[in-house]
């Protein structure tokens, strides 16, 4: 195993570690969670733009999709984990199915305006579903039960789920694109004539990469509908897309734990720009487009690069 390999593990390593090194309190778990469930939906976007080269603007929609699915089941007093999650994953997968299965006809900018539709349509169905709150959201009853326990209640046992599931979104992702499966979708990324010239068509692999990638957005729904007992239209906007879509590119397009990276550095600067001063928006837009103006690679490549 090259270092260059060991360097996602020692980043899950750090987070399995943070706990027990002095980030244990009520406050830095949620943070940590928080950026975690956003590193989730940032890799399965990052297996879309850099593995199959499809960048959507409309990835928050199956994070949306995956939370909604808590909370209307939540809504008809259904909280069992073994119920909850298989159901929001399977809606997060078929809407992105049925979405990508238009959007993924077209290329280039076309696509992103296309996904960007998907995202908004999604974002004002949820916002017109008055008896799941509307615009103004739904707030859970309580959090997802697992086996009949009340077990992601507990902070530190939800910031090990966390992990565990952001670990195994990133193995199954690096996986898939080290698999003839993956081989497919990075050589119709750059040239798919070709793709097509040796007798296999590009369309259905990047139509299941896709919604396999809207699965696993909808996982991090369910995580985060659970980490804030709170869901609403905001979830699916295009500008949450757009953050996700920020995170892949800080953290490296090129490589899936960047996406990681990409997610704890946004989530870490937004929290304490947010605690210095009242309008750190001014600051932190600025930083972030300095960022990607000067750290080619983003910060896998810069890590990588003194590790190297």
């Amino acid at each position: 195993m090259t270092r260059e390999a060991l360097l996602p593990l020692a980043v899950l390593a750090a987070l399995a570690v943070a706990p027990l090194a002095g980030f244990g309190g009520s406050y830095e778990l949620t943070l940590l969670a928080r950026a975690m469930i956003l590193g989730m939906a940032a890799v399965s976007l990052s297996f879309l733009v850099g593995g199959a080269g499809l960048v959507s603007l409309g990835h928050a929609a199956s994070l949306g999709v995956g939370a909604y699915a808590v909370a209307i089941l939540d809504a008809h007093g259904v909280t069992e984990a073994l119920i909850v999650l298989p159901v929001a994953v399977a809606a997060a997968a078929g809407f992105s199915l049925l979405t990508g299965a238009v959007a993924i006809r077209t290329s280039g900018v076309h696509f992103i305006m296309i996904t960007l539709a998907f995202g908004q349509m999604a974002f004002f169905t949820t916002s017109s579903l008055a008896a799941y709150g509307g615009d103004d959201g739904y707030t859970l009853y309580g959090r997802t039960e697992v086996a009949g326990t009340r077990l992601l209640e507990n902070r530190l046992a939800f910031h090990y789920i966390c992990l565990g599931l952001l670990a195994l979104t990133w193995g199954l992702c690096a996986m898939l694109l080290a698999s003839r499966f993956g081989r497919v979708l990075r050589a119709a990324r750059e040239n798919a004539q070709r793709v097509e010239a040796v007798g296999l068509a590009p369309y259905p692999f990047r139509l299941v990469g896709y919604a396999i990638a809207g699965a696993l957005g909808g996982l991090a729904g369910v995580l985060l509908a659970n980490a804030t007992e709170f869901v609403s239209p905001a979830t699916l906007s295009w500008q949450r897309s757009g953050e996700l879509l920020f995170m892949v590119i800080l953290g490296g397009v090129g490589r899936l734990w960047g996406a990681i990276l990409g997610a704890l550095a946004f989530v870490l600067l937004e929290t304490w720009l947010a605690e210095q001063m009242q309008h750190w928006k001014l600051v932190f837009g600025p930083l972030l487009v300095l960022a990607v103006l000067f750290l080619k690679g983003g910060l896998s490549g810069l890590v990588a690069r003194r590790h190297g």
